[in-house]
């Protein structure tokens, strides 16, 4: 398992089409479990209802976790997504 912690910047946070991005994205990897975390809070990158209502606003430091067969493409493809849009 690899994981990374990401401060979110745009103004808006994660809602419905950042969310859409994030589970496209999650979903190129299918042996791979994209989890997203915020506090407590989880959810797995492939489900966009769940992501939007983990609350993830601007100024939200969140936790990305992967795990499985494609670690490495699917962190460097999470990451770069956050890093352009979010």
């Amino acid at each position: 398992m690899k994981a990374f912690e990401y401060t979110i910047t745009d103004p808006m946070g994660i809602h419905a089409r950042p969310a859409g991005m994030l589970a496209k994205t999650a979903k190129a990897f299918p042996a791979t479990e994209i989890t997203l975390s915020k506090g407590d809070s989880s959810a797995k990158a492939t489900q966009m209802i769940r992501l939007m209502s983990l609350g993830i606003q601007a100024g939200d430091q969140i936790t990305v976790s992967v795990q499985g067969g494609d670690e490495d493409a699917a962190l460097n493809a999470v990451s770069q997504l956050l890093r352009q849009y979010f």
